[in-house]
């Protein structure tokens, strides 16, 4: 055989593999990117402090900061529609902890906030951003909140909905993500109006546009984000409550709590969260 064909011919076949191994990695729903933080990446954060060794090998025990993220949400992680970029919060100071720590960074994402959580109770990932409530504190360890973000509802422009307090009635049906503490909320907060849970956010789009939910309920940052996507669509005025969202790691890992505790500190102090919510396009904040 002709040399040169071989070789071409092994190109190709191995393409063909690559082709097929990134497809599976698609569907599988669920994706691993490992990168290292730079410092222009996360704004310079500075490594004011060293790290002991018992330290970094609590927060990393694998020698790899993992990040749990989900699509959709501003907290977490999107795309900047004009750049492509991937932003989000849980991401940039995903980075910021990295670079402090002199590890690598691993983004792992899943469909939705629930599945976050589990990996994290599970020590399949060791950080992310979430809204840092009582019950997630039984198994998770927060830093103190760090951002404040307003709950509220996303209905379509043809729907007669004007005011929050039109929700809870007889044959309303709500929109939430499956195992988000909007859920476990609004199913206790309610009288009448029935609680619908999607899998995800893309599923709660779906389900809102076809009209098979009246309304979406979740934080504002994420409400905006899917209004921008459904033409003409309206997130209401007013609130139900409030998130306080915070960096959250598993529980075992109280070599790093003090560290993490002064780590959401200074990422504030220095601008570092600043710049994280700016480049993330969040809406919907409240003053701490």
């Amino acid at each position: 055989m002709n040399p040169i064909y071989d070789s071409k011919l092994k190109v190709s076949k191995f393409l063909r593999m690559l082709s097929a191994l990134t497809l599976l990695f698609i569907l599988s729903g669920c994706f691993n990117l490992t990168i290292t933080a730079k410092p222009s990446e996360i704004g310079r954060s500075a490594k004011s402090q060293s790290v002991s060794a018992e330290v970094r090998e609590a927060l990393a025990p694998s020698g790899i900061l993992r990040v749990g993220v989900y699509p959709g949400s501003p907290t977490s992680w999107v795309k900047d529609p004009k750049t492509g970029e991937s932003v989000g919060i849980a991401l940039d100071l995903g980075k910021a902890l990295a670079y402090r720590l002199d590890v690598p960074v691993q983004i792992v994402e899943f469909d939705r906030v629930a599945q976050v959580l589990d990996a994290l109770k599970a020590g399949q990932v060791d950080l992310t951003f979430t809204n840092a409530t009582a019950i997630r504190a039984k198994d998770l360890d927060f830093t103190s909140p760090m951002v404040r973000l307003e709950l509220g509802y996303l209905v379509t422009a043809q729907s007669p909905l004007t005011s929050i307090q039109d929700i809870d009635v007889p044959g309303m049906k709500v929109g939430v993500s499956q195992g988000s503490s909007s859920q476990g909320v609004l199913t206790q907060l309610y009288k009448n109006a029935k609680v619908i849970p999607a899998d995800s956010l893309a599923k709660a789009q779906a389900m809102l546009t076809a009209q098979q939910i009246d309304a979406f309920a979740t934080n504002k940052g994420i409400l905006f984000e899917m209004s921008d996507a459904i033409p003409a669509s309206r997130v209401l005025e007013g609130r139900w409550g409030l998130e306080n969202l915070a960096l959250a790691i598993p529980k075992g890992r109280d070599a790093g709590r003090h560290f993490m505790e002064e780590f959401a500190k200074e990422v504030d102090r220095n601008g570092t969260l600043h710049r994280a919510v700016q480049r993330s396009g969040l809406r919907g904040t409240t003053p701490n």
